[in-house]
C-alpha cells in the first residue's frame, strides 16, 4: 500500500501566523511553490495560505499584504492526511473538500505536504485524469 508519506514532499517550510503576507509571497517565490502550510506559535498548523488567498482574500479586497498576517487566513481545523495513510485516503480528502495540497502529520509534527501533482506523477494517466477531474468538481 502506497502511503502519503511516499509522495509526499517533505520538509515543508511555514508560514508564521504573525508573519505577513509580503513575507509569504516572498518565500512562496524563493520556494517555488503555491502554498505554504500556517504555523502558530506552538508550531502547531492553523492552516494552508495559497498565493490565490493572498490575491483574492487580500489584494481584491483592497488589503495590505504588508500589514494583513497569515494567521488571518487559516480558517477553521486545517484538513491534513496522516504520514502513515494510504493515498487512496488522500484522494478521498482531496475530493471530499476539493483541495489540491494536503498536509502531512505524524503525530502533531508536520512532515510534508501532499499535492495532487505528486499523487498524478504516481498514478496511471487514466487515473490521474479520474482523479484531477474528481477534486476539481465544483
Amino acid at each position: 500500500m502506497t502511503k502519503a508519506r511516499d509522495l509526499m514532499t517533505a520538509g515543508a517550510e511555514c508560514i508564521g501566523e504573525n508573519e505577513t503576507l509580503v513575507d509569504a509571497a516572498r518565500k512562496m517565490r524563493d520556494l517555488d511553490v503555491g502554498a505554504l502550510p500556517i504555523c502558530g506559535e506552538d508550531q502547531r498548523l492553523k492552516g494552508v495560505l495559497t498565493d490565490r488567498d493572498i490575491v483574492v482574500k487580500c489584494l481584491a479586497d483592497g488589503g495590505d499584504p504588508a500589514t494583513a498576517h497569515a494567521g488571518q487566513f487559516g480558517e477553521g481545523k486545517p484538513i491534513t492526511i496522516g504520514a502513515d495513510d494510504s493515498i487512496e485516503e488522500a484522494l478521498a480528502m482531496m475530493t471530499k473538500h476539493q483541495i489540491r495540497r494536503l498536509p502531512v502529520i505524524d503525530g502533531h509534527d508536520l512532515v510534508g505536504m501532499l499535492a495532487q501533482a505528486d499523487i498524478a506523477r504516481a498514478m496511471p494517466e487514466r487515473a490521474t485524469g479520474d482523479t484531477v477531474q474528481a477534486i476539481s468538481q465544483p
